[in-house]
């Protein structure tokens, strides 16, 4: 992280998951932090906390024009940003050939290409200041074979290729890492998984249990720390075990 007083934090898909529990990480740490998200009810959920981010953002990172006037608010009132946490993402659990045209251009569209525009304008704002920090939020579906995800697989293995282009020439002023979490008791796991499911995974780990959320969140805040700043083009993979033994594939 580059030196700054109070580094400024952007979390995209923030209202929620992973994405809620990352920004309230970077608020324990000082950070001035700002959330984007496309669910205004979700970010209405968030003004009524006692402790808020410092700027609640609606905005759809598909859309080019809808960022741009959310980096227009970010460059107004802080002037800049250190970290962008890029971890906007939706996912569908459907066979393949069931998969529709739609399913997958929706899929990749907020997955794949909302965080190619997000990390560009992120970084061309780091890159004209003091450096900073990406870190993408990627899946072990980015690593390994997942049935029933086609779409998801293919837009996190993506993200993982995309962090690895970034880092290269985005150094040394920006690292670029991403974060690969398996299950994660989140929202989105808990709408396409039944709580039988659920269970049978966490049997299945080998940590016994799924993730949480704040959990992901102490190694996005690592990985946005100056104790990182060594490690660039990388993707971390926290999953309990899963990919140790293939359970993801079984």
């Amino acid at each position: 992280m580059p030196d700054s007083d109070t580094p400024r934090v952007l979390v995209t898909g923030g209202a929620s998951g992973i994405g809620d529990a990352i920004w309230q990480k970077f608020m324990e740490n000082g950070c001035q932090v700002a959330v984007l998200d496309r669910d205004q009810e979700a970010l209405d959920r968030l003004i009524s906390l006692e402790t808020r981010p410092h700027l609640l953002l609606h905005a759809d990172v598909t859309d080019s024009g809808s960022l741009a006037k959310t980096f227009a608010v970010i460059d107004a009132e802080w002037g800049g940003l250190d970290v962008l946490c890029n971890n906007a993402g939706v996912s569908f659990r459907e066979r393949f050939l069931d998969t529709s045209l739609q399913t997958w251009n929706e899929t990749i569209s907020v997955n794949l290409t909302g965080a190619f525009l997000v990390a560009q304008a992120a970084a061309r704002r780091m890159w004209a200041t003091s450096g900073g920090a990406i870190i993408n939020t990627a899946s072990v579906s980015g690593i390994i074979g997942m049935p029933n995800y086609s779409a998801y697989n293919v837009s996190k293995a993506g993200i993982i290729e995309l962090t690895k282009t970034m880092a290269l020439e985005l150094a040394p002023r920006i690292t670029v890492n991403a974060v690969c979490p398996g299950y994660v008791l989140t929202p989105m796991q808990q709408r396409e998984y039944t709580e039988e499911m659920i269970n049978e995974c966490a049997a299945a780990l080998p940590a016994g249990r799924l993730g949480k959320p704040r959990e992901i969140a102490a190694l996005v805040a690592y990985l946005a720390s100056d104790d990182a700043m060594f490690i660039t083009g990388q993707s971390f993979v926290i999953d309990g075990g899963e990919t140790a033994g293939g359970l993801a594939s079984r």
